[in-house]
């Protein structure tokens, strides 16, 4: 089973780019962020036509998180069990008996500022509804655009982020937590040294740079972890386009199964 994570910075924009991707790679599972569309704007069609099934979380111009896949989806659950949050930023399905959540957490803008806050309480319940399903031993895949960079190793410079979101103590202690409930982190598991960043911003020429972030994860519980054979950035996909076919400043991060 192939499954990867990708913020594609709005699916209209790039729909085009996604399906072809998705052709080309032939992935299981696709867990998507930041689509941009509203609920009922989702392009459906355009996956059923290449042979996908999908679920779609939607907001309008912000946000917006989905899940496509070759097999069925089942249980599909909007937002997080119990969470308070109104906007779109969790999605989860089960396939092929693996319980996926696409996600998009908030970023948090400065770490005075009350979305810093939001963010935190939205990975503490993250974290509550992880504990449930681990405890009940259900194979879990979480992937999306975390907005945090785990430790110096994922970013291109840390004397560049003092004092700023992404990379503060209490942003990576819940992504410690998520460890200590039972996740893995399946690229630094695969890749334990390796620098590989999957964000780098459009100005200043950050991506030729590589002056980038790791920032969208995947992680798995003990019952995947066991199946991992590979983990890979798709750099390329970071690359070319005109104006029109501009790329997300996200590229996909892909995780290959063979026990799934």
């Amino acid at each position: 089973m192939k499954v990867a994570t990708w913020n594609v910075n709005s699916l209209k924009a790039r729909i085009n780019r996604v399906l072809d991707w998705i052709a080309t790679n032939q992935v299981d599972v696709l867990m998507i962020q930041e689509t941009k569309l509203k609920q009922d704007a989702f392009f459906h069609d355009r996956f059923a036509e290449i042979g996908y099934r999908s679920v779609h979380f939607g907001q309008g111009q912000w946000n917006g998180v989905a899940i496509v896949a070759k097999g069925e989806m089942t249980e599909v659950s909007y937002g997080l069990l119990g969470e308070t949050f109104d906007e779109a930023r969790a999605i989860s399905a089960v396939v092929d008996g693996v319980r996926f959540f696409s996600l998009y957490v908030p970023n948090g803008r400065s770490l005075d500022n009350d979305h810093y806050r939001y963010k935190l309480d939205f990975l503490d319940k993250l974290a509550e509804q992880v504990k449930d399903l681990v405890s009940s031993d259900t194979p879990l895949i979480l992937g999306g655009d975390f907005n945090i960079a785990p430790n110096s190793l994922d970013v291109y410079d840390e004397s560049a982020f003092v004092g700023m979101t992404h990379v503060s103590s209490e942003e990576r202690r819940r992504v410690e937590n998520l460890r200590e409930l039972g996740l893995g982190d399946l690229f630094r598991i695969y890749n334990p040294g390796e620098a590989a960043f999957t964000w780098w911003d459009y100005r200043n020429g950050a991506f030729h740079k590589n002056q980038g972030m790791r920032i969208d994860l995947l992680f798995g519980t003990n019952s995947v972890v066991k199946g991992l054979c590979n983990v890979v950035v798709d750099r390329e996909e970071r690359k070319g386009g005109g104006k029109e076919e501009r790329p997300s400043d996200h590229a996909p991060l892909i995780a290959t199964f063979d026990l799934l």
